[in-house]
């Protein structure tokens, strides 16, 4: 992409964006594809390079850690993007809240991907799973089961670690839990779960691992994909030894299931490529890709009968919770306000 539109999208240096390819122009151009995404360019592409290789479309991306929903918006009309990659349901559905999809009706889609995990409006689509999970002390925690709805049990006072009560992770979380106990029942377990914390929600979901490991705390909540992270760090080998502290423990396998979240994509309401943006999200769904897709960053595919890989299938198996994503995507709000009512972030003894 040209360097007048960075500049006027002010986010070059403050959003850390890479461009892997440079776009042409905002008008349509034949064979290609532009795509914007907050998932980094190593997740992405392998199967970028493989869409390529089989239908000659040449893709271009752009990644940004944030902004680059406000982008699109800010851009408008003019907006060369044509397919937005991006992770949790509340960015998804956040991307259908701005203004800035567009409806796709495909059979391939459809057929791919199950209805759970896409929009029944076709504004967004998942492409992959991760599962919101208790890691647990191997040496400190002798069950093997739990639940969330536990986690309020006081024998677990200051042995609970948690990342911020408002991080869209967490809020997903959280309004899963609306939707399946009520409001002023999650309210109350929120507080609870609160004044069982180890110290204040602080860091990323590996952090809390590194937490447990440290004797700070005996459990901790965070996506499945960490322990995979944590297991393959070979720049960081000391985040083997987290992973080797602790085991996952998927809440509610004998009830309703664990929560589960997704990567997805939407189709740019403006694609100046439309054809070729759904060709890609085609292709993301298909058998091969979210093979790739899903092992990459170790996560689940979401098509049925796709093979887990080896890594993700040596946790285990679970249940889902059958609670719809989109359900979920509009209790957030109420789930963030229930956060600060009972000033979650303030940690234990507030």
């Amino acid at each position: 992409m040209n360097s007048r539109l960075f500049r006027r999208a002010g986010l070059c240096a403050a959003a850390a964006i890479i461009s892997t390819l440079p776009f042409a122009s905002h008008a349509q151009t034949a064979g290609e594809v532009n795509v914007y995404s907050y998932r980094q360019p190593f997740l992405i592409k392998p199967l970028l390079e493989r869409f390529t290789q089989e239908t000659g479309i040449k893709v271009n991306m752009i990644f940004a850690k944030k902004g680059l929903i406000e982008r699109m918006v800010s851009e408008g009309r003019n907006s060369p993007a044509d397919i937005l990659l991006t992770v949790d349901i509340g960015r998804l559905s956040g991307a259908v809240a701005k203004g800035i999809s567009q409806p796709v009706n495909s059979a391939t889609l459809d057929r791919n991907i199950p209805a759970a995990y896409r929009d029944p409006k076709g504004n967004w689509f998942a492409l992959t799973r991760r599962v919101r999970v208790v890691y647990a002390s191997k040496t400190r925690v002798p069950q093997n089961a739990i639940t969330y709805e536990e986690l309020a049990d006081p024998k677990w006072k200051g042995k609970i670690c948690i990342r911020s009560g408002q991080h869209a992770y967490n809020v997903a979380l959280f309004a899963s839990m609306i939707a399946n106990n009520g409001e002023a029942k999650t309210a109350k377990w929120l507080e609870a779960l609160k004044a069982n914390l180890a110290q204040k929600p602080a860091g990323n979901d590996r952090a809390q691992v590194k937490g447990i490991y440290a004797g700070i705390c005996d459990i901790a909540i965070g996506y499945t994909y960490y322990m995979g992270k944590m297991q393959t760090n070979e720049k960081k080998p000391e985040q083997k030894e987290w992973a080797k502290s602790v085991k996952m423990l998927f809440p509610n396998t004998e009830g309703r299931g664990a929560h589960v979240n997704v990567s997805g994509a939407v189709l740019a309401k403006y694609a100046p490529n439309r054809a070729n943006g759904v060709k890609l999200m085609e292709f993301l769904s298909s058998d091969q890709a979210q093979k790739i897709y899903a092992a990459v960053n170790h996560e689940y595919p979401v098509k049925d009968g796709v093979a887990w890989s080896e890594l993700v299938k040596s946790w285990g198996s679970f249940k889902s919770d059958p609670v719809s994503l989109e359900k979920i995507a509009g209790l957030r709000k109420k789930a963030s306000e229930l956060v600060d009512k009972v000033r979650f972030n303030d940690g234990p003894g507030s």
